[in-house]
């Protein structure tokens, strides 16, 4: 018999699915850690990014099949995302990017939670080739700073 998700996790998936980053910010704990291939978010860091993202891409979507857990508070779930550049995509760090109509679809691939003292505490995206917000910049045609 499958465990159900933790509360924290599922009421994240709620809040990303509606953009309701006030719910998000409400699953993660205080030293939550954003850990992707290039850099490491904390908490506000992590908001700030989805509230961008948002803005600049409204009809932003989420979908999975199932939230697996892995075993001692770590779980992941393999997401679909994508949306239409049709706001400003103002990201920390780079100037602001205005509307370019462009659809964009993020290779589905999965992200790895743990949850410790019911909050969200490490975020980790598996790294991937076309993975935001490099694929996301790519695919609106927005040449990428170098390395």
């Amino acid at each position: 018999m499958q465990t159900p998700a933790p509360q924290a996790l599922l009421d994240y998936v709620e809040g990303l699915r509606t953009h309701d980053v006030d719910k998000v910010a409400s699953t993660a704990g205080d030293d939550l850690r954003f850990i992707s291939a290039t850099r490491i978010l904390d908490k506000q860091q992590f908001l700030a990014m989805l509230a961008a993202l948002y803005a600049g891409f409204p009809d932003w979507t989420y979908k999975f099949d199932s939230i697996e857990d892995r075993g001692q508070g770590n779980y992941a779930i393999k997401w679909d995302q994508g949306g239409t550049h049709t706001g400003v995509w103002a990201m920390s760090g780079m100037e602001p990017i205005e509307p370019t109509g462009k659809s964009v679809r993020i290779p589905p691939h999965y992200f790895f939670y743990r949850v410790a003292d019911d909050k969200l505490v490490i975020i980790f995206p598996e790294p991937i080739l076309g993975g935001a917000p490099s694929g996301i910049l790519q695919q609106i045609g927005v040449e990428l700073p170098p390395l």
